[in-house]
């Protein structure tokens, strides 16, 4: 009889262990994370500062601003688009400005941008004249919106005034200039509203 009742024990000890096996957890289930934003995605703003050398005469100061569009297509790979305006005290060049393409690679590290831009260049000291850009540069995102640049622009600009007649030879200069651009979020507006 003893012995009976110690393995009617042991069954039953055994039985309550593979049925806590079953019960449900009492853990919530994991939350769920949606993936940040790419970086360097969205519209951003800024200013820049620097200098130009013209093929011809006398170089000077430059600077302005920029208006752009970036789209991170992949961790490595950023398109977009900037148009900037600029003030100059080179000799022949007053004033001019870019619309330009820009294509680029996060490679080297994801805050570091390296890039290749290209597109149509507009400026004078009067009139307005037509021609092209090309160069290059690298943009470094040091704080969550901002991010620092430093760029380099072949700006080759008819002697068309006004995009008339040609008169004489092109003139074509050289820039280099550092910029500070401020990111927006493009994310925003997808937020949920914060509580009080």
């Amino acid at each position: 009889m003893k012995r009976s009742l110690g393995v009617l024990i042991a069954f039953s000890a055994i039985s309550m262990g593979a049925q806590a096996a079953d019960l449900p957890s009492p853990k919530s289930p994991p939350p769920y994370l949606i993936a940040p934003p790419p970086l360097w995605t969205g519209f951003y703003v800024g200013a820049n500062l620097g200098g130009g050398v013209p093929n011809r005469g006398a170089g000077g100061v430059i600077g302005g601003g920029q208006l752009g569009y970036n789209h991170q297509f992949s961790p490595l790979f950023v398109a977009g688009l900037e148009t900037d305006i600029q003030g100059s005290s080179m000799s022949g060049v007053h004033w001019f400005g870019t619309v330009r393409g820009r294509l680029g690679t996060t490679v080297v590290n994801p805050k570091l941008l390296v890039y290749g831009t290209g597109g149509f260049a507009y400026g004078g000291s009067g009139g307005a004249r037509a021609g092209w850009t090309a160069g290059g540069g690298v943009e470094w995102a040091f704080a969550p919106k901002w991010s620092a640049k430093v760029e380099y622009l072949y700006v080759r600009l008819s002697q068309n005034e006004d995009f008339g007649p040609r008169r004489h030879g092109d003139q074509g200069f050289h820039v280099v200039r550092a910029g500070l651009n401020y990111r927006f979020d493009p994310y925003a507006i997808l937020s949920p509203p914060k509580a009080f």
